[in-house]
């Protein structure tokens, strides 16, 4: 919370230092997202581990410069191994940010989110419909789809930051990143992204990644991962013909990225 007033760390510094620090960031998530997740992280100059057995979890984000916990496919075992994790981060003051992918659709995972917020994430990045429900409100979403706008959850979004201390980063056709007193709007990205399975999980991974490299400036980080995944679609979005070339595109789009592109995908107050 303590950005509000205080001009932010420009995102392409902040991308610039994420590739000179390369990052460690530790991704327990779910199968189908790992190799993309693992890809747009190499790509965009953090380096992924995807440790997530209740085994090593804890003793590994320890180790690690930020964990990121997805709950796209969760079991009563990688729960464990989500517990030990952030029980690991937090004895080691590294920050975790949660993806609470479809958390209102089981009670499982009602339960799980429920138990897992009380565990203070950093950052939490979801869905217009997943902020919704998490806020306590009652969305359109169904199952990982969000049927709700972005403009529609941004008051929940502003909330559940304040309620959590955390940055909230929707998004969607537009982003919004907000501590709760100050938002922003981030502009770009493409129409192919949603055809590309684990776009936005792999958004949370890089997420954590720029919340390694800039703790002390969460909204920063959570406004670079948005501009920089917004950048890098609407870049490859001018060379695909459809999803599969799009994604090869996009990662090299995020490798090469540069000021001009992030100049195309700005962020403007809300």
């Amino acid at each position: 919370m303590g950005e509000q007033g205080v001009q932010l760390t420009d995102s392409w510094v902040l991308y610039r230092r994420m590739r000179e620090q390369t990052p460690l960031v530790q991704c327990i998530t779910n199968y189908v997202a790992m190799n993309m997740t693992a890809n747009v992280l190499l790509a965009a100059g953090a380096s992924p581990a995807m440790v997530h057995s209740d085994a090593e979890s804890g003793e590994f984000a320890a180790l690690a410069s930020a964990l990121s916990i997805n709950m796209g496919t969760p079991s009563p075992q990688w729960a464990a191994g989500m517990r030990t994790a952030i029980a690991g981060a937090r004895g080691a003051g590294v920050p975790w940010v949660l993806d609470p992918v479809a958390h209102a659709a089981t009670a499982y995972r009602r339960g799980l989110v429920a138990e897992l917020l009380a565990l203070q994430p950093a950052a939490i990045r979801g869905n217009a419909s997943e902020i919704i429900a998490l806020a306590g409100a009652a969305g359109q979403g169904r199952g990982m789809d969000s049927g709700d706008s972005v403009d529609s959850a941004a008051e929940a979004a502003r909330q559940l930051a304040r309620a959590q201390g955390c940055v909230v980063l929707v998004t969607g056709e537009t982003d919004l990143a907000t501590d709760g007193q100050r938002s922003l709007r981030i502009v770009g990205g493409s129409h192919l992204m949603p055809q590309v399975t684990a776009m936005g999980c792999a958004l949370s991974a890089l997420l954590a990644g720029f919340v390694a490299i800039a703790p002390d400036q969460p909204l920063a980080a959570a406004v670079a991962a948005a501009q920089v995944f917004a950048a890098a679609g609407q870049r490859a979005q001018e060379q695909a013909v459809g999803p599969g070339s799009f994604l090869p595109a996009f990662l090299d789009a995020l490798y090469l990225l540069q000021p001009a592109d992030l100049a195309r995908c700005p962020a403007t107050a809300s």
